[in-house]
């Protein structure tokens, strides 16, 4: 199941604390100050890896915290910096400051890394406070707290196309048979209940294609699978708007996706669209043609007819997706 949202908790590590030692040794009755400085504490970074599909590992374990510096020693000795804390998320990775509301960082490539928070400074041993009128220092530092951080992760798929329409119109049948994916496929509603996505080879390009869960009126409230999936079509270049062409009323099967794309986000209507009437082969290839003309003069645009179960069309609607 993808799990495309996530709030955690992020503790960089504490610096370990300055020792108060004092050399004891068998010729040296007054030793001065030797207590050792500590280790930093750990680095948290975030580094986006391209085997990383969803958020699951945040949404099960919801604090992540680095190791803490190591305590200083005796004899001038440091004590040992913690390893950084490296946590690994999908790329379309958004990670917001969950107080301030503020995007730290946007992961789109594969290697990205960031610093997400910083550990703590190792305090000084008494050492390190010997001076000429102060020789026997009795104190040291303790170490400097690491950062701590609420983030709200939210992960948007990068997809060159994104498949939309009402449930049932055959998005997932499409996308098994122009790509290597093979999603869930059965002759009822929200049969995708997650986003599948698939890579398309078109000529000399490969487009990663998303088909998005269907979606109802009232979607962008919360209504049947809800909003869950829309952020995903955000980062989409085009969208393939898939309509039955067995529908009683296709105008309006068409204008209930565009209002929940409008009320999501008015910039995904500026998108360039592809609308298509899918299922062709239902019915006789005249009959579909007339549909087809007739919703086209309805709606003032140009319609793709297809049969994403026999082929048809798929052609010319792949050259659509690099012209």
């Amino acid at each position: 199941m993808l799990t495309d949202e996530a709030i955690v908790k992020i503790k960089a590590g504490d610096g370990g604390a300055g020792v108060v030692s004092f050399r004891h040794e068998r010729f040296v009755p007054k030793g001065g100050p030797d207590g050792g400085d500590g280790g930093r504490g750990g680095d948290v970074y975030l580094i986006c890896e391209s085997n990383v599909h969803t958020l699951s590992d945040f949404s099960r374990k919801k604090e992540w915290r680095a190791e803490n510096g190591q305590n200083g020693k005796t004899k001038k000795q440091h004590g040992r910096s913690a390893q950084p804390l490296f946590l690994k998320v999908p790329p379309g990775t958004i990670v917001i400051l969950e107080d301030e509301k503020k995007v730290l960082s946007d992961f789109k490539n594969p290697g990205e890394k960031v610093q997400i928070a910083c550990g703590g400074r190792g305090g000084w041993g008494n050492a390190h406070f010997a001076t000429a009128t102060r020789q026997s220092p009795v104190f040291a530092q303790k170490g400097e707290p690491g950062e701590e951080k609420t983030l709200h992760l939210e992960l948007k798929l990068l997809a060159d196309v994104g498949l939309v329409g009402l449930p049932n119109s055959g998005k997932s049948t499409l996308l098994s048979r122009i790509s290597n994916a093979r999603p869930k496929i059965a002759d009822y509603p929200f049969t995708t209940l997650e986003p599948n996505l698939g890579v398309v080879k078109i000529e000399d390009q490969e487009l990663v294609v998303a088909d998005i869960p269907g979606l109802i009126e009232g979607a962008s409230k919360g209504k049947g699978l809800g909003d869950k999936f829309l952020r995903h079509l955000e980062r989409t270049k085009i969208l393939v708007h898939l309509i039955d062409v067995n529908s009683q009323n296709l105008a309006k099967d068409y204008q209930i996706i565009r209002d929940e794309l409008k009320i999501w986000n008015p910039l995904l209507l500026k998108k360039k669209e592809i609308i298509v009437l899918n299922k062709a082969d239902t019915l006789p290839k005249k009959e579909a043609e007339k549909i087809a003309k007739a919703f086209e003069k309805e709606i003032k645009k140009s319609v793709l007819i297809i049969s994403a179960v026999s082929g048809e069309g798929i052609g010319k609607l792949l050259r659509e997706f690099v012209s």
